[in-house]
């Protein structure tokens, strides 16, 4: 199995691109910012999907990686139990192995439990096959999407108030990437070219 790559972020100070890379590089960067001046605001996003990242930048530099240690460490409080690695691999027990499958609650139409009856292995295999013929079947759609998702939401964050900002919007959802290129051109220089490099994933297959 490959492990998942490290996250990656980035930070602008208003409009200027101020620091890219790992968390704590990226979280130092921003503490020096606001530190230097404290009307400056630093806003921190995870590279890839542009969710906002809130980090308490008080303090030293040590207090600070201190704190970015102790929160690393700690299990997330939104994580998924399909999600935490476990620090040890459990002892087996005879039976079926269990294949980090987590019980949620599924609501179906009468007939949909009437059909799920019927099939080989009872609902839940088949909720897993057709579950994975769908992902696999969609899967370069879901990548366009959430390419896009991520590149518009931090367009509204960054240019929510820069001219052409809607049409931009437009462009990005309708696959017109020359339009969109243009559109973004007069925004500021590190907030427009983040814009493109985010954009070029959502065109990407189209």
């Amino acid at each position: 199995m490959i492990p998942n790559p490290q996250p990656s972020f980035i930070a602008f100070a208003g409009s200027q691109q101020v620091a890219c890379g790992g968390l704590l590089h990226v979280a130092l960067k921003a503490q020096e910012v606001t530190q230097a001046d404290c009307r400056e605001a630093v806003l921190i996003f995870e590279e890839t999907t542009s969710r906002a990242v809130e980090l308490d930048l008080r303090g030293s530099p040590e207090e600070l990686t201190e704190r970015l240690a102790v929160e690393a460490a700690a299990p997330s409080e939104t994580a998924q139990p399909d999600e935490v690695a476990l620090p040890y691999e459990p002892a087996r027990k005879p039976g079926r192995p269990k294949l980090g499958v987590v019980p949620r609650e599924v609501t179906l139409l009468p007939r949909h439990w009437d059909w799920l009856a019927t099939q080989p292995g009872g609902a839940s295999v088949a909720l897993r096959k057709l579950v994975e013929v769908a992902r696999r079947a969609n899967q370069d759609k879901d990548r366009l999407r959430l390419a896009r998702e991520a590149a518009y939401r931090f367009m509204s964050a960054m240019a929510g108030n820069e001219p052409g900002f809607e049409e931009a919007a437009r462009a990005l959802f309708g696959g017109d990437l020359e339009r969109f290129a243009k559109l973004v051109e007069p925004w500021p220089i590190d907030v427009g070219n983040h814009a493109k490099r985010l954009a070029a994933r959502a065109f990407q297959g189209d």
